[in-house]
């Protein structure tokens, strides 16, 4: 736990500070890298909201709560910083994580801006109290079933854990897919070991595989052997999630990591904020920001514009993000307040050059 005002060497304006409440997966079995990188974010953007004056003339502060992937964790962290008076909440990266905050701020009656997670009902009511970021999992991934059957695939297996996320993933692609006479074949990862996962693929007549399993453990092990398993050639392997995205996939499975489409959330070309944050996030980070670290800092800097208006009301905030303006509005089926859209592509890692990506697609 910490409090983290501005760096030192930036001017800070006079007065108490506002605290915001960030909650970031820091340790295992959260997915530890992509809480560094949203909190890297989450501190890019306090530090330079405070060089610019602060909100109201006091600076902003934040109070980190490492969640872990437990959403117990989550919602009692939540009480906690609601105990301590922070004026909002911010971050939180896995979906089942997010909604169990997402219910507690919302009982509270405390403002929290989800950054990364994407499960549709992320509460079980309408509310003003939450808004989200990332765009919704039935928009995101739709596209990449759209992508998947641009590229000819009709018969698509998922290996699968049990859970509301990974549930919600399979409905949303069965659905889709089946508009389109496609089909999707499940596999259950948590009953079948990876080798006798390999021969039901090799049974199935499936073209490609989503991987909607955690990382590091299933998804390294199933994809070892898939790459392996000469009767898979050919086979399309993706990570719908974004496995891939972070380098530890890298540095686990080096070329066997290659050529697996994943969803992104950034523009194909950064405007000039962007450009200038992600060289920033670039340095703090010492290797590339992933679209997570984006998040993070546009959540502060769309946290920042709300504490300024008197009525604090998401309807009528407006500011300019790292990947574009940002508004919210009331979606069809979506119980928060929602920016729709953020920008989504389809990427993979370039095989030739592993820790470089390539566009795939774009919606």
């Amino acid at each position: 736990m910490s409090t983290s005002p501005s760096r030192p060497e930036a001017e800070l304006p006079e007065g108490p500070a506002v605290r915001i409440g960030a909650l970031v997966p820091l340790t295992r079995p959260g997915w530890a890298e992509a809480g560094r990188h949203l909190l890297a974010g989450l501190h890019l953007a306090v530090d330079e909201v405070n060089a610019a004056g602060g909100v109201a003339g006091r600076p902003l502060a934040l109070e980190v709560r490492d969640t872990a992937a437990d959403p117990e964790r989550a919602a009692a962290a939540v009480d906690e910083l609601a105990a301590l008076g922070v004026a909002a909440l911010a971050g939180e990266y896995h979906s089942v994580v997010a909604r169990s905050a997402a219910a507690r701020a919302d009982a509270l009656g405390l403002p929290f801006l989800c950054s990364s997670a994407v499960l549709d009902a992320l509460t079980d009511r309408p509310t003003d109290v939450v808004a989200r970021l990332a765009p919704a999992q039935s928009h995101g991934w739709r596209i990449y079933a759209d992508f998947l059957l641009g590229a000819g695939h009709r018969r698509i297996a998922v290996a699968a854990e049990p859970s509301v996320y990974w549930a919600s993933g399979t409905r949303i692609l069965r659905d889709h897919l089946a508009a389109h006479d496609g089909t999707l074949v499940e596999l259950d990862a948590r009953a079948l070991t990876p080798a006798e996962l390999a021969d039901a693929l090799a049974d199935s007549g499936a073209t490609a595989l989503l991987l909607l399993v955690g990382h590091p453990d299933p998804a390294v092990p199933i994809v070892r052997t898939v790459r392996r398993d000469p009767r898979l050639a050919g086979l399309l392997i993706g990570a719908p999630a974004g496995q891939p995205e972070f380098t530890e996939w890298r540095t686990l499975l080096g070329e066997d990591g290659a050529a697996i489409p994943f969803l992104r959330y950034l523009p194909e070309h950064l405007g000039p904020l962007g450009t200038r944050v992600g060289a920033t996030l670039r340095e703090r980070l010492a290797e590339a920001p992933s679209f997570v670290a984006f998040e993070g800092y546009d959540t502060i800097t769309v946290l920042a514009e709300l504490l300024r208006t008197p009525d604090m009301d998401w309807a009528h905030l407006s500011t300019e993000g790292t990947r574009g303006p940002i508004r919210f509005s009331r979606t069809p089926d979506i119980s928060v307040r929602q920016w729709a859209w953020p920008p989504v592509q389809v990427v993979d890692r370039n095989p030739a050059d592993p820790d470089n990506f390539r566009v795939l697609y774009t919606a």
